[in-house]
Protein backbone atom coordinates (compact mmCIF):
# COMPACT_ATOMS: atom_id res chain seq x y z
CA UNK A 1 0.00 0.00 0.00
CA UNK A 2 0.99 3.29 -0.59
CA UNK A 3 1.76 5.82 1.99
CA UNK A 4 2.54 9.35 2.50
CA UNK A 5 6.03 10.17 2.26
CA UNK A 6 6.36 13.75 3.97
CA UNK A 7 3.54 15.17 6.29
CA UNK A 8 3.44 18.64 7.57
CA UNK A 9 1.44 19.52 10.95
CA UNK A 10 -0.15 23.05 11.34
CA UNK A 11 -1.06 22.73 14.95
CA UNK A 12 -0.11 25.04 17.53
CA UNK A 13 -1.14 22.87 20.83
CA UNK A 14 2.33 21.10 21.64
CA UNK A 15 0.36 18.11 23.23
CA UNK A 16 -1.50 17.75 20.01
CA UNK A 17 1.24 17.22 17.84
CA UNK A 18 3.08 15.43 19.73
CA UNK A 19 0.49 13.03 19.67
CA UNK A 20 -0.44 13.47 16.16
CA UNK A 21 3.34 12.64 15.21
CA UNK A 22 3.21 9.40 17.73
CA UNK A 23 0.76 8.28 14.78
CA UNK A 24 2.09 9.03 12.38
CA UNK A 25 5.50 6.65 13.55
CA UNK A 26 3.08 4.48 14.07
CA UNK A 27 1.72 4.30 10.28
CA UNK A 28 5.90 4.35 9.93
CA UNK A 29 5.83 7.88 8.26
CA UNK A 30 8.86 8.82 9.64
CA UNK A 31 9.44 12.08 7.72
CA UNK A 32 7.05 14.95 9.54
CA UNK A 33 7.55 18.38 10.35
CA UNK A 34 5.51 20.71 12.38
CA UNK A 35 4.47 24.38 12.96
CA UNK A 36 3.04 26.56 15.22
CA UNK A 37 1.89 28.65 12.75
CA UNK A 38 -0.19 29.17 9.44
CA UNK A 39 2.24 31.48 7.99
CA UNK A 40 5.35 28.73 8.76
CA UNK A 41 2.94 26.35 6.73
CA UNK A 42 2.98 27.82 3.77
CA UNK A 43 6.19 28.93 3.91
CA UNK A 44 7.19 25.31 4.62
CA UNK A 45 5.17 23.75 2.13
CA UNK A 46 6.06 26.66 -0.48
CA UNK A 47 9.88 25.38 0.57
CA UNK A 48 9.89 21.76 -0.24
CA UNK A 49 7.87 22.27 -3.44
CA UNK A 50 11.56 21.96 -5.62
CA UNK A 51 12.89 19.59 -3.52
CA UNK A 52 12.97 16.10 -2.76
CA UNK A 53 10.46 14.79 -1.46
CA UNK A 54 7.87 17.75 -1.33
CA UNK A 55 5.12 17.45 1.29
CA UNK A 56 2.25 14.95 0.17
CA UNK A 57 -0.05 15.42 3.53
CA UNK A 58 -1.11 18.36 5.37
CA UNK A 59 -2.27 17.88 8.67
CA UNK A 60 -4.17 21.20 9.85
CA UNK A 61 -6.33 22.61 12.85
CA UNK A 62 -8.64 25.24 12.13
CA UNK A 63 -8.42 27.94 15.00
CA UNK A 64 -5.13 29.34 16.11
CA UNK A 65 -4.23 31.47 19.11
CA UNK A 66 -3.03 34.53 18.74
CA UNK A 67 0.17 35.13 20.44
CA UNK A 68 3.18 38.39 19.92
CA UNK A 69 3.92 37.05 16.78
CA UNK A 70 1.40 38.86 14.03
CA UNK A 71 0.35 36.63 11.28
CA UNK A 72 -0.57 36.99 7.48
CA UNK A 73 -2.65 33.99 8.05
CA UNK A 74 -4.67 34.02 11.12
CA UNK A 75 -6.29 30.45 10.64
CA UNK A 76 -6.66 26.98 8.91
CA UNK A 77 -9.38 27.94 6.26
CA UNK A 78 -7.09 30.63 5.08
CA UNK A 79 -4.29 28.21 5.28
CA UNK A 80 -5.90 25.90 3.25
CA UNK A 81 -6.67 28.21 0.26
CA UNK A 82 -3.30 29.16 0.49
CA UNK A 83 -2.06 25.70 -0.24
CA UNK A 84 -4.45 24.63 -2.68
CA UNK A 85 -3.05 27.26 -4.66
CA UNK A 86 0.76 26.59 -4.63
CA UNK A 87 0.03 22.73 -4.02
CA UNK A 88 -2.91 21.74 -5.76
CA UNK A 89 -1.85 17.97 -5.27
CA UNK A 90 -1.10 18.06 -2.14
CA UNK A 91 -3.81 16.07 0.85
CA UNK A 92 -5.35 18.22 2.81
CA UNK A 93 -6.70 16.65 6.42
CA UNK A 94 -8.72 18.96 8.89
CA UNK A 95 -7.96 17.51 12.78
CA UNK A 96 -10.60 19.98 14.82
CA UNK A 97 -12.90 20.03 17.72
CA UNK A 98 -15.09 22.01 14.98
CA UNK A 99 -18.36 19.52 14.95
CA UNK A 100 -20.66 21.83 13.14
CA UNK A 101 -21.57 19.94 9.79
CA UNK A 102 -22.50 23.11 7.57
CA UNK A 103 -18.98 24.15 7.99
CA UNK A 104 -17.62 20.57 7.95
CA UNK A 105 -19.18 20.30 4.32
CA UNK A 106 -17.86 23.68 3.73
CA UNK A 107 -14.56 22.61 3.84
CA UNK A 108 -14.82 19.68 1.85
CA UNK A 109 -17.07 21.41 -0.95
CA UNK A 110 -16.03 24.83 -1.41
CA UNK A 111 -11.76 24.56 0.19
CA UNK A 112 -10.76 20.70 -1.22
CA UNK A 113 -9.62 19.05 2.03
CA UNK A 114 -9.45 15.25 1.66
CA UNK A 115 -10.62 14.54 5.56
CA UNK A 116 -11.60 15.27 8.26
CA UNK A 117 -11.33 14.33 12.35
CA UNK A 118 -12.96 15.33 14.92
CA UNK A 119 -10.96 16.03 18.33
CA UNK A 120 -12.15 13.63 20.47
CA UNK A 121 -12.38 10.60 22.75
CA UNK A 122 -10.35 7.86 20.45
CA UNK A 123 -9.22 10.46 18.23
CA UNK A 124 -5.71 8.55 17.33
CA UNK A 125 -7.37 5.36 16.21
CA UNK A 126 -9.80 8.04 13.86
CA UNK A 127 -6.98 9.42 12.69
CA UNK A 128 -5.15 6.23 11.60
CA UNK A 129 -7.94 5.32 9.82
CA UNK A 130 -8.27 8.64 8.06
CA UNK A 131 -4.93 9.02 6.56
CA UNK A 132 -5.08 5.16 5.60
CA UNK A 133 -8.07 6.34 3.39
CA UNK A 134 -6.30 9.10 1.96
CA UNK A 135 -3.39 7.41 0.96
CA UNK A 136 -5.74 5.32 -0.94
CA UNK A 137 -7.24 8.30 -2.70
CA UNK A 138 -10.28 8.04 -0.84
CA UNK A 139 -11.67 10.76 1.42
CA UNK A 140 -12.52 11.10 5.32
CA UNK A 141 -15.20 11.94 7.93
CA UNK A 142 -14.89 10.87 10.92
CA UNK A 143 -17.84 8.34 11.97
CA UNK A 144 -19.48 10.56 14.12
CA UNK A 145 -19.92 13.40 11.98
CA UNK A 146 -21.72 11.58 9.09
CA UNK A 147 -24.86 11.10 9.98
CA UNK A 148 -25.03 15.10 10.79
CA UNK A 149 -23.37 16.32 7.55
CA UNK A 150 -25.82 13.74 5.72
CA UNK A 151 -29.02 15.22 7.46
CA UNK A 152 -28.29 18.34 6.36
CA UNK A 153 -27.07 17.58 2.62
CA UNK A 154 -30.38 15.80 2.06
CA UNK A 155 -32.89 18.75 4.00
CA UNK A 156 -34.63 20.24 1.79
CA UNK A 157 -36.30 23.61 2.49
CA UNK A 158 -39.66 24.23 1.74
CA UNK A 159 -41.63 27.29 0.17
CA UNK A 160 -42.92 28.04 4.00
CA UNK A 161 -39.44 27.83 5.97
CA UNK A 162 -37.68 29.79 3.10
CA UNK A 163 -40.61 32.42 3.27
CA UNK A 164 -40.15 32.27 7.75
CA UNK A 165 -36.39 32.85 7.20
CA UNK A 166 -36.85 35.94 4.85
CA UNK A 167 -38.94 37.72 7.19
CA UNK A 168 -36.80 36.70 10.10
CA UNK A 169 -33.99 38.14 7.60
CA UNK A 170 -35.93 41.21 6.70
CA UNK A 171 -36.00 42.21 10.39
CA UNK A 172 -39.14 40.83 11.36
CA UNK A 173 -39.60 39.36 14.94
CA UNK A 174 -40.83 35.68 14.95
CA UNK A 175 -43.88 36.64 17.07
CA UNK A 176 -44.63 39.04 14.19
CA UNK A 177 -44.80 36.17 11.88
CA UNK A 178 -48.19 34.68 11.87
CA UNK A 179 -49.54 38.20 10.86
CA UNK A 180 -47.77 38.14 7.87
CA UNK A 181 -48.61 34.64 7.04
CA UNK A 182 -52.32 35.38 7.89
CA UNK A 183 -52.31 38.56 5.40
CA UNK A 184 -50.87 36.20 2.84
CA UNK A 185 -53.29 33.12 3.54
CA UNK A 186 -50.01 31.58 4.17
CA UNK A 187 -51.06 28.08 6.53
CA UNK A 188 -49.94 27.11 9.01
CA UNK A 189 -50.34 30.50 10.31
CA UNK A 190 -49.78 29.87 13.94
CA UNK A 191 -47.09 30.93 15.94
CA UNK A 192 -46.41 27.51 18.00
CA UNK A 193 -46.18 26.39 13.77
CA UNK A 194 -43.75 29.12 13.20
CA UNK A 195 -41.59 28.11 16.09
CA UNK A 196 -41.74 24.15 16.02
CA UNK A 197 -40.71 24.57 12.15
CA UNK A 198 -37.67 26.99 13.21
CA UNK A 199 -36.80 24.73 15.87
CA UNK A 200 -36.66 21.53 13.63
CA UNK A 201 -34.61 23.33 10.76
CA UNK A 202 -31.83 24.43 13.82
CA UNK A 203 -31.66 21.19 15.20
CA UNK A 204 -31.15 19.30 11.86
CA UNK A 205 -28.58 22.11 10.90
CA UNK A 206 -27.13 21.97 14.38
CA UNK A 207 -27.99 25.70 15.28
CA UNK A 208 -28.84 27.14 18.55
CA UNK A 209 -29.77 30.94 17.15
CA UNK A 210 -32.19 32.30 14.62
CA UNK A 211 -29.64 34.33 13.26
CA UNK A 212 -27.50 31.70 13.10
CA UNK A 213 -30.15 30.08 10.55
CA UNK A 214 -30.57 33.11 8.55
CA UNK A 215 -26.61 33.59 8.03
CA UNK A 216 -26.39 29.80 6.73
CA UNK A 217 -29.26 30.06 4.03
CA UNK A 218 -27.71 33.68 2.78
CA UNK A 219 -24.45 31.89 2.24
CA UNK A 220 -25.62 29.24 0.77
CA UNK A 221 -28.39 31.30 -1.84
CA UNK A 222 -31.24 29.83 -0.13
CA UNK A 223 -32.84 32.86 0.62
Amino acid sequence: MMMFKSVLIAEDQEMTSISVRKTLEDLNITRAEYTYYCDDALMHIRKNLQGEAPFDLLITDLSFEEDHRKQEIAGGVELIDAVRKIAPNIKVLVFSAENKPALIDDLFKKHGINGFVRKARHDAKDLKLAIDALAKGRTYLSPDLKQSVKQKNTFEFTSYDITIISLLSQGTLQKNIPSYLQENDIKPSGLSSVEKRLNMMKEVLEFSKNEQLVAYCKDFGII
